[in-house]
């Protein structure tokens, strides 16, 4: 669907004849204009969670950031078609399933479930396609196949089967690592099966007790770069326009991705290559043994969802972002100036004569700028809330105007009321006890007890809840 705007900002884009949208590709290392390979439609693949333990705040970032890339893809009239994989047979997996003493699936299924409800949280949209590696086991055997007929794979006696990395002339070329370097620098294990310690591999051989499939090479499962080379293909043929993923994705994951498709069919596997920044908490890497791994629903357990979303989106999205108290507490200041402009303002689309939603798409269309977005949206803001002031009859425009612009990003979509006054976390004052001292408030203002009336708001502002009195009487919301 076009968005309310397009049309006025963008007429020949509306047709797709100017390529005017600039991404930022990896292979590359420069932003470039973006030309899908079938006008007016865009496929992308981005690679998805390994489903062995919840989804932690790394993960969360890359939901959002490709969940807003295709949600502005789709305001700006593309036809998007996304496809994000899970990895449900890993060795993680495997581990994690035997130290619960329970069956690999039914460790998948559960922690699938819980990514679901996660980004259902987040107002993460659910990708067109989600397939799992399972359900593609004879499109990965059949790929291999492939790969050592053509000489670029081969059966080893150990019943593994590998890839011969030095066979494919570009291999590293999404990452620029050299050859011979990697060669210099590769450890060479004692009785290793693989012609050369770069090789990686395709297909491993099932131990004892372990979930296996069948193929011509014995009983085994893929290895994890062979799943999203066939289930891309499965998906979106043997060339696309997008492949995204997190920052720890470009090599070896990408690398083999491109050797492994490449040299199976023949043909450029992917036009354009997007990753995302990585997660630092407090300056510092993420990591268990640093005792700085938050999942998602521990941080939101402490944190409205929109704000965590917010604060995900307001750097852009391929520079790293640093989670920290004092980020999300701005992430939170700066929704709640969103949401009191709109408070108490019915937005009505109407047309306006100004140039915020040309700037917004100017800042999109620049490799998805979307801090640049957000601060044309404050600019919006400050307007918006000039104009409710005087009583100018274009307010409500101006809020259906800024309500549109944050649906692109996936936010402003809740009613003031419901983000401002938000859920109670634990150990917070309840909607309930607010609305009963906020008439123990006014039962004493009508009796001319101030002195007790002050009392209760200052008590109200000492728990973080700000009353706001007004002739049609008196509301309240948290401060973050």
């Amino acid at each position: 669907m076009v968005s309310l705007f397009f049309t006025e900002l963008h007429p020949d884009l509306t047709h797709k004849r100017i390529p005017m949208l600039q991404i930022y590709n990896t292979l590359t290392k420069e932003k470039a204009p973006f030309q899908p390979l079938e006008e007016g439609k865009i496929n992308m693949y981005v690679c998805g969670i390994t489903v062995y333990d919840f989804c932690h705040i790394g993960h969360a970032r890359v939901m959002v950031a490709f969940d807003v890339i295709t949600r502005y893809l789709r305001a700006r009239g593309w036809d998007v078609n996304y496809i994000r994989n899970i990895t449900d047979v890993d060795d993680k997996i495997i581990k994690r399933a035997q130290e619960n003493g329970e069956r690999p699936d039914q460790l998948t299924d559960r922690m699938i479930e819980a990514m679901h409800d996660d980004e259902d949280k987040l107002s993460v949209l659910r990708p067109d396609r989600e397939p799992r590696a399972t359900a593609h086991m004879q499109d990965i055997i059949d790929m291999v196949q492939v790969l050592i007929e053509k000489g670029y794979a081969y059966a080893a006696a150990n019943g593994d089967v590998y890839y011969r990395v030095e066979k494919f002339a570009d291999y590293g070329k999404l990452t620029n690592k050299n050859v011979d370097e990697l060669r210099s620098g590769a450890r060479v294990e004692v009785q290793d099966a693989k012609e050369s310690p770069l090789d990686f591999v395709l297909w491993k051989a099932a131990k004892p007790g372990e979930v296996s499939w069948e193929s011509p090479w014995g009983a085994g499962r893929p290895g994890w770069h062979i799943e999203c080379s066939a289930m891309s293909k499965c998906c979106l043929g043997d060339t696309f326009d997008i492949h995204g993923g997190g920052p720890d994705l470009p090599f070896p994951h990408h690398e083999n991705e491109i050797a492994q498709s490449e040299a199976a069919n023949g043909v450029k596997f992917v036009n354009t290559w997007m990753h995302a920044g990585a997660v630092r908490v407090n300056a510092e890497k993420m990591s268990k043994s640093l005792g700085n791994f938050f999942t998602i629903r521990d941080v939101l357990e402490k944190y409205d969802a929109e704000v965590v979303r917010y604060f995900l989106s307001s750097v852009h999205y391929r520079s790293y972002i640093d989670y920290s108290e004092s980020s999300l507490k701005e992430a939170r200041s700066a929704l709640e100036r969103f949401y009191q402009a709109l408070n108490g303002v019915e937005a009505k689309p109407a047309e306006l004569d100004n140039d915020y939603d040309a700037r917004f798409y100017a800042a999109m269309d620049d490799d998805f700028n979307t801090p640049k977005a957000l601060a044309v949206m404050f600019e919006l803001v400050n307007e918006l809330n000039t104009a409710s002031r005087s009583g100018d009859a274009k307010a409500p425009a101006l809020a259906a105007q800024l309500k549109q612009l944050g649906g692109i990003l996936g936010l402003l979509q809740q009613s003031p009321d419901a983000f401002l006054q938000g859920e109670s976390k634990a150990g917070e004052i309840t909607p309930e006890q607010i609305e009963a001292l906020i008439q123990q408030r006014a039962d004493a203002k009508k009796a001319k007890d101030f002195a007790a009336a002050d009392q209760i708001r200052e008590d109200l502002v000492a728990q973080g809840i700000i009353l706001k009195d007004s002739r049609e009487g008196t509301t309240w919301f948290r401060e973050g």
